[in-house]
């Protein structure tokens, strides 16, 4: 994970990104609608976990929800902070979503 977050601070993100993380590249940039172009129509869980939490962060909560349950993940009850952590962790393999 911090390989990723050290990331952040390049100019583009890593070539051959899975599309899930690409977009949490550009949330974490601030470009929100390139990160939702990016998983809006991916067809993955991971896209569609990472869509929810998109909208989750801009307070868009009923979009949230439908996300979560197309991605077969829970709604989200923990912090923005924790919820981040979770799905970059479960993207890179390091935790089981």
């Amino acid at each position: 994970m911090a390989d990723f977050r050290a990331s952040l601070t390049d100019a583009a993100p890593a070539p051959g990104l899975q599309p899930p993380l690409a977009a949490l590249w550009w949330a974490a940039k601030g470009d929100w609608d390139r990160a939702h172009r990016i998983v809006q129509d991916e067809g993955s869980a991971e896209a569609a976990w990472v869509h929810a939490y998109l909208h989750r962060v801009e307070g868009d909560l009923g979009n949230a929800g439908y996300w979560y349950r197309q991605a077969g993940q829970p709604v989200a009850k923990d912090s923005l902070e924790a919820e981040w952590e979770r799905i970059v962790s479960a993207l890179l393999g390091g935790a089981k979503a």
